[in-house]
């Protein structure tokens, strides 16, 4: 139970953390409404049917989730460091994995805030009815597409704390991620290259499973996939940290940047 307690306690204080933060109250706060307001009128504009503006408004939902994770993810290491801080995460007892993994999962969370802002701002500014089938599926498809999002940023600030604009990185990421895993744009009018980039996405499982839930099909597939996916980027994500720090110990690197 030990490491949960770890993972649950370093979640909590950096969730505080950040709740404190101004870039991330901007980016949390404003940046869901403004990309929700940009699809429900691009969809509204053309014509589209009540079944599409529900899609639209869950990807948009979506989409807050991943953009305020990918860009803090990326350059969450390069802060530790800049702060002096990373030396001694690295030299503490606990597992460096467990001491970065809530950082993103914080992230994620915050995040979450865009997905119940986003249906609101569409119900209550645009009229989008959603009705959703099966709310408990649909709240653990939210939940399990939320988790993986973390995990996947998780390992996008593993493999990132090399480089010195890992930010730019992250930004570099965020649209390319939710365009391949079909928040806004459906998957079958992407190339057919990209198919195996857009399955190896659990965010792809977890939209699908939220959608199927609002719909009223069956979202265990989808959400299994998704977790199953997230704990794959969880074990890549320690070793690939555990390469890394070995490294850095090895050539004297770790606090350069």
């Amino acid at each position: 139970m030990r490491p949960l307690r770890v993972v649950v306690v370093a979640w909590w204080l950096n969730l505080k953390i950040r709740s404190q933060s101004a870039f991330d109250g901007v980016l949390g706060v404003l940046y869901p409404l403004i990309f929700a307001t940009i699809v429900f009128l691009v969809f509204r504009s053309g014509h589209a049917a009540p079944s599409a503006l529900l899609s639209a408004a869950v990807g948009a939902s979506l989409m807050g989730v991943w953009s305020a994770t990918s860009t803090t993810a990326a350059s969450s290491l390069q802060q530790e460091r800049r702060q002096g801080t990373l030396e001694l995460l690295v030299a503490a007892p606990t597992p460096f994995t467990l001491l970065i993994l809530p950082v993103t999962l914080s992230m994620a969370t915050i995040g979450a805030y865009s997905l119940v802002a986003t249906l609101l701002w569409g119900r209550f500014v645009f009229g989008i009815h959603l009705v959703v089938q099966r709310p408990l599926a649909f709240v653990a498809a939210c939940l399990a597409t939320v988790a993986a999002i973390g995990v996947l940023g998780f390992l996008v600030a593993i493999a990132s704390v090399r480089y010195r604009s890992a930010w730019a990185l992250g930004s570099a990421l965020e649209f390319p991620v939710w365009l391949l895993c079909g928040f806004l744009v459906p998957l079958s009018l992407l190339p057919d290259w990209t198919r195996p980039v857009s399955w190896a996405l659990a965010p792809t499982w977890g939209i699908e499973a939220v959608r199927a839930a609002a719909a009223g099909g069956n979202a265990l597939p989808g959400i299994a996939a998704c977790l199953g996916l997230a704990a794959v980027y969880g074990a890549a994500g320690a070793l690939l940290a555990r390469r890394l720090i070995d490294s850095a110990r090895r050539d004297a690197t770790l606090a350069l940047s």
